[in-house]
């Protein structure tokens, strides 16, 4: 072998072998990602009511008049059932002409504004649910026309979010304990986590429904239980 040749070949071989160490270091850490959900109920504390009043005349102005009496003497008798300032927003108010338009009913040429009609919405917290139905049968009464749809929540759902994460945390240990075993690999330690929630969803109670106690001539209502539900991505990582 030519002796000028040697330097170059040792030199070649000692820069090989760090190579490999480095490529065998830049393998991809083994890990599994599993999902886990959580849910917990609690009873709802508080409702969410939306009233309308729609007023039609002749006039905007005529319209409008009537509507706003309608509204004060509505906004007026929920306060006198306690309900506070803060627990009531307009949450909608228009002004809309109304046509009449050509058909094979009529003489008109061109659509023409037979008058105008006045909407105002107003959204209500109502903090006792024993009134919920007494207010929404007083609030016809005083000339609520559309509107009523009505949603049960909870002030604070932090208890209920916290055992639901809980829960999902728990299953997703579970699920990789699970999976670990079945491929003969040992679970190492969480390398990431993840949550998703979802928006409570109203559940109904089996033989323990929350009924309001209210007046005979008033709306029934069932508050039921409000769902909490958590999803969790939690990362392992795992020893061969």
């Amino acid at each position: 072998m030519n002796r000028s040749l040697m330097p170059l070949m040792l030199a070649a071989s000692l820069f090989a072998v760090p190579g490999a160490v480095a490529q065998e270091a830049s393998l991809p850490q083994p890990k599994i990602s599993v999902t886990g959900e959580g849910e917990a109920t609690l009873s709802p504390d508080m409702a969410l009511i939306t009233l309308a009043v729609v007023e039609e005349a002749e006039t905007a102005r005529e319209a409008m008049d009537a509507n706003n009496a309608a509204m004060a003497a509505i906004i007026a008798k929920l306060k006198e059932e306690g309900i506070e300032a803060r627990d009531l927003q307009t949450s909608g108010l228009s002004i809309n002409p109304q046509y009449v338009y050509p058909n094979n009913r009529n003489d008109e040429e061109k659509p023409r504004i037979t008058g105008y009609q006045v909407t105002n919405q107003l959204t209500v917290r109502i903090r006792d649910l024993a009134k919920v139905g007494q207010i929404l049968d007083q609030s016809v009464t005083l000339g609520v026309n559309q509107g009523g749809q009505i949603s049960f929540t909870n002030e604070d759902p932090s208890a209920a979010l916290t055992e639901a994460r809980k829960r999902a945390v728990e299953e997703a240990m579970a699920k990789a304990k699970t999976l670990a075993e079945a491929a003969g690999v040992t679970l190492g330690n969480v390398i990431e986590i993840s949550e998703r929630m979802s928006q409570p969803q109203p559940m109904p109670m089996a033989g323990k429904m929350i009924r309001a106690e209210m007046a005979a001539d008033s709306v029934p209502v069932e508050a039921g239980e409000n769902s909490y539900s958590v999803q969790v991505e939690v990362t392992f990582s795992l020893a061969q």
